[in-house]
């Protein structure tokens, strides 16, 4: 049996829409930049590629600084799409939370893991 509740919509979800929108084109945008920045150092450098010519890459602090926060606007951009996904096709709410809870978890431990790979250098 249906219920009327007049002119006001019910609407199930978590209402980010266009804020989420945004966030997924400018980490998108910012990715893209830092990419041709990168390539840019590797393709203007002299000599053959190898692990030193990375490491001077990512050595100097900024790089490295750029590097972290290009990260995290990767990890928030993943964030966003696999929430929305689970949102979209997981109905179950107990397997949603779980798949959500394990996702945070993976992608913190991909932050922590970046941490470590990026301050070696």
């Amino acid at each position: 049996m249906a219920v009327n509740y007049g002119s006001k919509r019910i609407v199930v979800g978590a209402h980010y829409g266009l804020r989420d929108w945004l966030a997924q084109r400018v980490t998108a945008a910012l990715m893209a930049l830092f990419t041709l920045i990168v390539l840019a150092q590797v393709i203007f450098s002299k000599g053959p590629v190898g692990y030193d010519k990375w490491a001077g890459i990512f050595s100097s602090q900024w790089m490295k600084a750029l590097t972290f926060a290009i990260i995290v606007a990767l990890l928030y951009h993943v964030w966003i799409g696999m929430r929305d996904i689970w949102m979209d096709y997981i109905k179950p709410v107990g397997i949603r939370l779980s798949l959500q809870v394990f996702s945070i978890v993976w992608l913190v431990a991909c932050a922590g893991w970046a941490i470590q790979v990026l301050w070696r250098v």
